[in-house]
């Protein structure tokens, strides 16, 4: 069975980051996928020290929840970040994750060594931001997200993007919360695509 890592880097519960999530995950063939969904807020993360540690052996030696999320992006076959756009970018939940994976690029970079290149794993972002809709307004989450699953050797494939949810919040779009399920109905099947809302 295939795992699906899905991380949750809002810290509102049940609010438009966490609800197009769900849409997705709902969508999964839960006979061909064990899903493993993490709330970021509700777990120890500290923020990378930048101490370089990880550049002797590829290990972090902060002891926290973060070793949680490591297994899973060591066994993980599909990788799902969803993240509301604040002052542009991720939020400082999804922040302090992607920060914390300088121990793979210490792995790959410093050591030389191959992590998970050659087996097929990919990635999709999900993000939603309150202002009105801007063409450029994710730009700045899509390069962070596209360095971060490169460092975790993931195929990143798309992206969905969602504006004006200040006026109009997810869970009064039922044509968003269908689209982005089909998208996990699909899942075995998603190739390169960029959609926003």
């Amino acid at each position: 069975m295939k795992k699906i890592v899905a991380l949750m880097g809002s810290p509102r519960k049940g609010k438009n980051t966490d609800i197009i999530l769900n849409s997705l995950l709902k969508g999964i063939n839960k006979k061909d996928y064990s899903v493993h969904k993490i709330y970021l807020a509700e777990k120890n993360l500290t923020c990378c020290t930048a101490c370089d540690s990880c550049k002797r052996d590829g290990q972090c030696i902060l002891e926290d929840d973060m070793r949680e999320i490591y297994d899973l992006f060591d066994e993980g076959d599909v990788f799902i970040l969803a993240s509301p756009l604040y002052f542009n970018s991720v939020s400082s939940l999804t922040k302090i994750v992607i920060d914390r994976c300088q121990r793979y690029w210490s792995l790959k970079c410093s050591l030389n060594k191959i992590y998970r290149k050659y087996k097929k794993r990919i990635g999709i972002f999900l993000s939603v931001g309150g202002a009105d809709f801007e063409h450029d307004q994710f730009q700045a989450c899509i390069k962070t997200i596209d360095l971060f699953f490169k460092s975790i050797d993931v195929k990143y494939v798309g992206n969905y993007l969602v504006s004006g949810t200040d006026k109009k919040a997810i869970w009064n779009r039922k044509d968003l919360l269908e689209e982005v399920q089909d998208i996990g109905r699909n899942i075995e099947k998603t190739s390169c695509f960029y959609i926003h809302r």
